[in-house]
């Protein structure tokens, strides 16, 4: 890539994108058994190609497929490795004032990344691609593969295959390294791992029962950011190894939020507790922050970032349909820049528009005025 050409951008996205009508109705018809595989691939190639259409529209320098092929965010590309099933549960994740679909992933033998499905998603996008435009894989990270792993509901499973958790964590980052070849080989070159992980480890109330004994006792006078400490450093092994060895070019980038589903949110509290380890020592480029409400907290956790780290604050929400005021996101950009240079600041939506099929509560219309927002105020702070 050319050095003008090297995400993150000035004006940007997180990768998922409201689905159309008809995509919701092939997938639909897909399930009752109406339609078979070619037939619903048919239809999301042509939905691709028309968000691609749009997105190079919007003057946005990344294209990526919206996830389109996609129920979840997250799910599909676990139940693309080897050694893993879709599995149901009895209750889905808890979000604010509701549950998502109760589905989740389960072991049934070692873990590999081979043929991974994804990789022939992404050569299609790359094939939709054109001089100036570079095509963005998401993926869900390490860390939040392990962690669906751990869920309760999983665990015996899990253990089951890896009574030594060591082992595990040995196996998913090798995986990941896999696929990060396959799909490098295919000529990705920027690669974003979504990682909810963190914004989750942000909220006591959330990690609670999760990190310790499970009573959800705070245990005096223990920090929570040491409470949760030994899960930090676990996070971010895997991560890291995961990581190891990825081609020098491929521009790696994470993104972090606090959960999106049906514009509701899982999670709240400030990044402190995890700054220290996420943003000091993650082996990407570049951090993706959702940074659109109180709920995030205030930017002086960035004072914790790595030298040469990039920031792309996501400060235009992808939950509501109210337009933000471009005075007031500039703001907000410079508040930023007093603990970050600006030259490493970016700006994009806070959150994928559909991190689900379900999608969030606003029109397509809406979708696409939040980010000509994005590139009008990019405009205006950096010149581009």
């Amino acid at each position: 890539m050319s050095k003008e050409l090297i995400p993150p951008f000035r004006a940007d996205v997180v990768g998922s994108y409201l689905r159309p009508d008809y995509l919701h109705q092939a997938r639909r018809q897909f399930a009752s058994g109406e339609i078979d595989q070619t037939a619903l691939t048919q239809v999301e190639d042509r939905a691709i190609r028309e968000l691609v259409a749009q997105q190079k529209a919007a003057g946005l320098k990344v294209i990526t497929d919206g996830e389109f092929r996609r129920s979840w965010w997250h799910l599909d590309f676990m139940w693309g490795l080897g050694g893993v099933e879709k599995s149901a549960l009895e209750q889905g994740y808890h979000f604010s004032g509701t549950h998502t679909r109760a589905e989740s992933c389960r072991l049934t033998g070692r873990i590999c990344g081979d043929h991974h499905p994804f990789v022939e998603h992404f050569r299609f996008l790359a094939t939709l691609a054109e001089p100036g435009l570079v095509p963005r894989l998401t993926i869900p990270a390490p860390a939040q593969f392990l962690r669906e792993l751990q869920r309760p509901a999983n665990l015996a499973h899990t253990q089951a295959i890896y009574p030594d958790q060591q082992a595990l964590l040995d196996d998913i980052a090798a995986a990941y390294r896999t696929v990060i070849r396959d799909v490098y080989a295919a000529g990705c070159r920027n690669l974003q791992l979504d990682d909810c992980t963190w914004g989750m480890l942000t909220d006591p109330k959330v990690t609670a029962n999760t990190t310790g004994c499970g009573c959800g006792s705070s245990h005096g006078d223990v920090p929570h950011s040491e409470q949760i400490r030994p899960l930090l450093e676990t996070l971010l092994s895997v991560n890291n190894a995961a990581l190891a060895d990825a081609p020098a070019d491929l521009v790696l980038t994470t993104h972090i939020c606090r959960g999106n589903y049906r514009s509701t949110w899982a999670a709240s509290g400030g990044y402190g507790p995890v700054a220290d380890v996420v943003f000091a020592r993650s082996q990407v480029d570049a951090f993706y922050l959702e940074f659109d409400t109180e709920r995030a907290g205030d930017f002086s956790p960035l004072a914790h970032l790595a030298k040469g780290k990039k920031v792309v604050l996501g400060l235009v929400s992808s939950k509501v349909p109210e337009l933000e005021s471009a005075d007031a996101i500039i703001e907000r950009i410079h508040e930023a820049s007093r603990v970050v240079p600006l030259d490493q600041l970016y700006l994009s939506t806070q959150c994928g528009f559909a991190s689900t099929e379900e999608g969030n509560a606003l029109s397509e219309a809406q979708q696409w005025a939040k980010i000509a927002l994005v590139t009008e105020v990019a405009k205006r702070v950096w010149g581009e």
